[in-house]
Order: structure tokens, then C-alpha cells, then sequence
């Protein structure tokens, strides 16, 4: 059924199919009817960062970024949600078009640009959702900040959402901003994941709960990049590590008509490279600091193989818009017998 949805879907520019398809879902799961597309998904239990997950495949930030849906997609089967990236003030992104399709490729190139309604909304939506499963919210920084003033707006994103996360991601891998993913490198990153610490203790003896903060890095790293984020991570006591995020890279799909466009590709060409930074961070980390795989999942052996390569918990986006609901239960199966 799902894939009859997706060709009807596909016929609709990117972003309104996006729109279509999450207000459908909500429709569907008001209607109680949401079972009929989404096969159950049995548990699979297990704790990272102090927390129990119903089982170990997520949704990724990107997808929901204002928490607009999250009833609807906690209705789905994933083990947890993961809402953002979130900047303190709203930011209507970059010009349209941003997002293209390489079906071919089981593929999307997009620079949205960290669009979303702001802290305010995000937490309003939060606040009234029925969903009470393991929620992630994703923060960035908003474009106009610079680089030297960022660790004010990651103060802020996670001040605000403190006492309503069950663990935070800090984004400092998106291609879409620039001069983000300056951020992952040298005093830069130590600097930022200091601060993050910090606030996060602050947030912690204010309100007397320890919620978890994860860094999400990009895969377009070499191995002595990989060796110093894994270092300053250990160092700075973050809880853990979201890898990756999209490639700039365009090898696996040169010749594509939309191989030119700027802004992060996503989706089956990223695997290779999402599972060497895992493998990278996790002959650094070990089971010292947990690690959650993302990038190029499109059936249960390419979430399986993260977890084998070190990964504790894994998140799929681009996979599940081609695959759909079924691809949640084939991960996690996949996973029980192989990972």
C-alpha cells in the first residue's frame, strides 16, 4: 500500500509531498486508522545514555522539525523520536527549490537550511503531545549568528528544551548553515562541547534531572578527524555521538541531473560513509560512549551492519520516506537475529 502512496506522492514537488505526507499521517492516527500502513513492530528493548528504548530504531531530526507530528509518528513503531533542528528564533531556511530526488540512487539532496518556527512553537507542540515515548530534540544555531557568538544560541536551545527532552542533540553538521561544520573542528569544538557540558549542568542542578546530550557530526571526515572528535567527546564528557549527518560528497551519484545542486545528499549513497565514521569512532570510544548510526538505511542489513560496526541505537529518514512504515519492523528484526 505504501507504495502506491509514494508514487502518488512523488509526483508532487518534494516539499509539498513532505507537507501531504505528515498531515495525512496525522489524519490517519486521529482516525485510529495509522495500523492499517504500519505493520507492529515488536520490542526490542535497550539502554543507552540511561535511557530504555522500546527498541533501537529512531527517527531522525529533519523530518519533524517543528514537532508538529509526533503523535502520529510515535504511533509508527520507532523506538524514538527525534524532533529539529531547532534554532532559538524561527528562520523561514533557504530559497526554494531546496530539496531534490534521486530515486535511482534511494536518494535526497536538500539545503533547507535549518527552517523551522522557533523555540517558542517547538516547545508548545511538545507540550501538548499525547506521544510518551523517548523524545529527542535537535538544536542549532540560527543562520545570521556568527561562529564566534554560536555558543550562545546552543545555550539557549538547550536551556529551553531541558525539561522536556529525554536526550538533546547539538547539530554542528549541517552543510545548510554556513560555516557550521566549522564547528567540529580544533579549539572550536573543544570550546562548544565545554560549553555544552556546562549548561547542561547548570540546566541539571536547576532542575534536579540529568538529560543526556548527544554531538551530531558529518561524514566527511578523514580518519585523523574522526580520532580528534572521538578525544574531544571523551574529553569534554558528552553522552554521546549521532553519525552522520548528509555528505557534501556527490562521487556515488555523478552524472545524476541533480548531482549539482548544493547542500547535503542523503539517503543509500551515504551508507559507506556513515558506517566508516562509525567504525572510526568506535575503535576510539569503544562502549565508553554510545554511538546512534544514521545515514544510508534502506533495509533491515544496513541498520544491522551499524550495529555491528559499534552502533548502540540507529535512525533512519531518507530510507524510511522510500521504504516506509515496513522498513521500522525489517530494521528491528534485522537487527535481533543479525546485529
Amino acid at each position: 500500500m505504501y507504495g502506491v502512496i509514494r508514487n502518488l506522492l512523488f509526483r508532487l514537488p518534494p516539499e509539498q509531498a513532505h507537507a501531504v505526507a505528515l498531515n495525512g499521517l496525522d489524519l490517519a492516527h486521529r482516525l485510529r486508522v495509522l495500523g492499517a500502513f504500519s505493520p507492529k513492530t515488536e520490542a526490542l528493548p535497550v539502554n543507552v545514555m540511561g535511557l530504555d528504548f522500546p527498541n533501537p530504531v529512531g527517527l531522525a531530526a529533519g523530518l519533524d522539525k517543528n514537532a508538529d507530528h509526533v503523535d502520529a509518528l510515535g504511533a509508527l513503531g520507532f523506538g524514538f523520536i527525534e524532533v529539529g533542528t531547532v534554532t532559538p528564533l524561527p528562520q523561514p531556511g533557504n530559497p526554494k527549490p531546496r530539496m531534490f530526488r534521486l530515486p535511482e540512487h534511494q536518494a535526497i539532496i536538500n539545503r533547507m537550511g535549518f527552517n523551522n518556527e522557533g523555540l517558542a512553537h517547538m516547545l508548545e507542540r511538545v507540550d501538548k503531545r499525547s506521544y510518551r515515548g523517548i523524545l529527542g530534540i535537535n538544536v542549532g544555531k540560527n543562520k545570521d549568528t556568527p561562529n564566534d557568538e554560536s555558543e550562545s544560541d546552543y545555550r539557549k536551545g538547550i536551556a529551553a528544551v531541558y525539561d522536556r527532552a529525554d536526550y538533546i542533540t547539538v547539530n554542528v553538521s549541517s552543510p545548510n548553515t554556513p560555516g557550521l561544520r566549522d564547528l567540529q573542528f580544533g579549539d572550536s569544538l573543544k570550546g562548544l562541547l565545554h560549553a555544552i557540558k556546562d549548561e547542561q549542568r547548570k540546566c541539571e542542578s536547576h532542575l534536579g534531572r540529568y538529560v543526556p546530550v548527544a554531538v551530531k557530526i558529518a561524514p566527511d571526515m578523514d580518519d585523523e578527524g574522526i580520532r580528534f572528535v572521538a578525544s574531544a567527546l571523551k574529553e569534554a564528557g558528552i553522552d554521546g555521538v549521532i553519525a552522520t549527518n548528509t555528505t557534501i560528497s556527490r562521487d556515488a551519484v555523478v552524472g545524476h541531473v541533480h548531482a549539482a545542486e548544493a547542500g547535503g545528499l542523503s539517503g543509500a549513497p551515504v551508507r559507506e560513509a556513515s558506517l566508516r565514521v562509525i567504525q572510526g569512532l568506535y575503535a576510539e570510544l569503544g562502549d565508553d560512549l554510545p554511538i546512534i548510526g544514521v545515514g544510508g538505511i534502506t533495509d533491515g542489513e544496513s541498520a544491522a551492519e551499524k550495529i555491528r560496526a559499534g552502533a548502540k541505537l540507529v535512525q533512519l529518514y531518507t530510507g524510511f520516506i522510500y521504504r516506509g512504515p515496513t522498513l521500522i519492523g525489517e530494521a528491528v528484526e534485522t537487527i535481533r537475529t543479525q546485529g
